[in-house]
């Protein structure tokens, strides 16, 4: 009889979280144990104890059992192993759990690579934080984004498109883009909505753009996307773009955006 598909990601939980436990030496976990052990890494009371859980329960999910597994549970059974982001993300993915803690804040100095790269690029192109504030850009897009990138100040796409009135005029389909940006804001911030910071944002912009909240209240969600960008730019006219948006690896709260000239 052929295996389900939910039994196959429990028998790959159980021997993704036994090899990780066999892999994981006393030493690194603060175990004191003799020189000479017949377990390789630690044993399963070991990660139990760490990781506050039943010997019992550990030992049915290394089984590859279908027993109940809660995001809290999930998230001290990954400290206990040592997990890093992608392991981690690879636990939670396999028991089919959403992870409560799924990243550790935005990034305070980008590598100097990054801007780097978006300085190289001939293309208007920006770099955007989990709370769409603009970290680098280069120099076609800061003219590109006359009121947003070519000037001090707050550099929050959000706060740009709502709340600065040459926004409406740069951007040639305001009302539909705005309304996308908005549905697209919401898909990825929606699970750290109780994040200060994001929360302090979407109720600012609440308060001060009837339009936002308006978007904001349909509760549309959708994956940012590429596609077509036109603006009406006070000193180049008509301009016509390609967008593309790429997630880099290794920093997964910030993206790249670049618009390509058609």
């Amino acid at each position: 009889m052929l295996a389900t598909n939910s039994e196959q990601r429990r028998r790959e939980l159980g021997d993704f979280v036994r090899a990780r436990r066999e892999a994981l030496a006393p030493g690194a976990a603060g175990i004191v144990a003799p020189r000479r052990r017949r377990t390789p890494g630690l044993r399963r009371e070991e990660v139990a104890e760490l990781a506050g859980l039943s010997t019992t329960w550990y030992t049915w999910i290394e089984q590859g059992r279908d027993v109940s597994m809660s995001p809290a549970a999930l998230a001290r059974l990954a400290r206990a192993l040592g997990l890093d982001g992608a392991a981690r993300a690879y636990l939670f993915e396999l028991a089919g759990k959403r992870d409560p803690e799924p990243g550790t804040g935005d990034v305070t100095d980008l590598p100097d690579v990054l801007t780097d790269c978006v300085a190289a690029v001939a293309a208007p192109a920006y770099i955007l934080d989990r709370g769409w504030n603009a970290r680098a850009w280069n120099a076609a897009a800061a003219r590109l984004f006359t009121g947003w990138l070519d000037r001090p100040g707050d550099r929050n796409l959000l706060k740009f498109i709502f709340l600065r009135p040459g926004a409406r005029s740069l951007i040639a389909d305001w009302e539909p883009r705005a309304r996308r940006v908005v549905a697209e804001f919401r898909a990825q911030s929606g699970p750290r909505l109780d994040d200060p910071s994001l929360r302090e944002l979407v109720d600012q912009l609440r308060r001060l753009s009837p339009d936002f909240a308006r978007f904001w209240n349909q509760h549309g969600v959708l994956a940012r996307a590429g596609g077509e960008r036109t603006f009406d730019h006070p000193a180049d006219g008509f301009l016509r773009y390609e967008q593309v948006t790429f997630d880099l690896a290794g920093h997964p709260d910030i993206k790249l955006t670049v618009l390509v000239p058609r």
